[in-house]
């Protein structure tokens, strides 16, 4: 490409894009990148584009109006643009030297699709030249974003049973991890982007019954968590205790001021799966740790129980894969599970109109039977069914 003047500079944040396989079938890319207003005028993103980096012409995916900005709209394909780290908008103007995260993620037919790299359209208004002058109409590629060809990782699930919901899964924005984007140890990173709180519901679709204070009342409460590979334990933090379900310690004055980095995830456990993989385990319950720094474990072993601490508001299970041991400064990386029971979605506007213990009944979307799979990553509120 020839030097062009570029009012809005792209920048990735975390590595190169791993395509995967989800429950829809599809092949997923998703990522993040800052967008930087870096003149004297304010600039205007109106549309911008994915396309292939050896045919710009082949459009992957485009993304304007609602998809950037919609302030009355809560989850889906929508408000992709954010303040810095990831705030809403309530417009698609970039003011001078400030910058803005958006959330690319689209769908390809098959793998054989993704071309080797991607390059990046913007489509709006601001300077065009060094001199800034007044805004005007802009358009330029930018950006170009090679593929990642490393392997996906397979790995075995990490609970047993049924009507486990994958809540808060990839892609698209508006569930928290997907716009987790942090500044840590000097950059922004998403060590969250494929994270999900695995929550389990009984047949009745109920996250609880009885008395929603209590932790025990949970279904999944003190689930046994399992390996899920062989691998090398990195780190653990155990002793912290449960939080009362129902309050968000973020959201809490009293309980936020005792948040810090080390123990926002609660008790965990990080393992270290070989080739630059690490996978972590948070929210776990006090003392039921099995295992310390410098073990060895293999797929299938338990390595704790289920719980409700460090910044949760009810019991659950939250995993993820990543490129680094550390909770927060690593990229997060996708990956597919070996054989589970695909049973269809739960409807996101009933988690989202729920209150904070999730009361209510959550089955409705329930495919009866369920479908077998292999080597797919469940998407947001799928409801998965794992063996025994």
């Amino acid at each position: 490409m020839p030097d062009a003047f570029t009012a809005i500079t792209v920048a990735p944040v975390g590595e190169d894009p791993l395509p995967f396989r989800g429950t829809d079938g599809k092949t997923h890319l998703a990522y993040d990148l800052q967008l930087t207003n870096a003149t004297s005028q304010p600039a205007t993103l109106t549309r911008f584009e994915v396309v292939d980096g050896a045919d710009p012409t082949r459009v992957l995916a485009s993304f304007s109006g609602d998809a950037l900005v919609d302030t009355s709209c809560a989850y889906g394909d929508c408000n992709r643009l954010r303040d810095l780290p990831a705030g809403y908008v309530d417009s698609a103007e970039i003011p001078p030297q400030e910058s803005r995260v958006i959330f690319v993620d689209f769908t390809l037919d098959a793998p054989g699709d993704v071309p080797p790299v991607l390059l990046h359209r913007l489509t709006g208004t601001g300077a065009d030249s060094p001199a800034f002058g007044t805004a005007t109409d802009i358009g330029y590629l930018t950006t170009p974003l090679a593929v990642s060809t490393r392997d996906v990782p397979v790995i075995a699930p990490p609970v047993r049973g049924d009507n486990w919901i994958a809540l808060n899964g990839c892609c698209e924005p508006g569930f928290p991890h997907r716009s987790s984007v942090m500044s840590v140890n000097g950059k922004l990173n998403n060590s969250q982007r494929f994270a999900i709180d695995w929550k389990r519901v009984n047949a009745a679709g109920e996250f609880y019954s009885g008395d929603k204070t209590r932790n025990e009342s949970y279904v999944d409460y003190g689930a046994e968590i399992l390996a899920v590979a062989d691998g090398t334990v990195s780190s653990v933090l155990d002793g912290l205790q449960a939080n009362v379900p129902g309050t968000l310690p973020a959201q809490d004055p009293e309980l936020a001021s005792k948040l810090t980095v080390e123990n926002v995830d609660g008790n965990h456990v990080v393992l270290d799966l070989g080739d630059g993989v690490y996978a972590m385990y948070a929210h776990m319950i006090a003392g039921s740790l099995t295992v310390k720094p410098g073990d060895t474990v293999t797929a299938g072993q338990v390595l704790g129980k289920l719980g409700n601490t460090g910044n949760a508001n009810a019991s659950h299970l939250h995993f993820q894969l990543m490129d680094g041991p550390s909770l927060l400064e690593a990229d997060s990386l996708p990956y597919e599970l070996t054989g589970f029971d695909y049973g269809g979605q739960v409807a996101p506007e009933l988690i989202a109109d729920a209150d904070d213990n999730l009361t209510g009944k959550f089955l409705g979307g329930r495919l009866t039977p369920s479908e077998a799979r292999e080597s797919e990553l469940p998407l947001n509120l799928a409801i998965v069914d794992f063996a025994e």
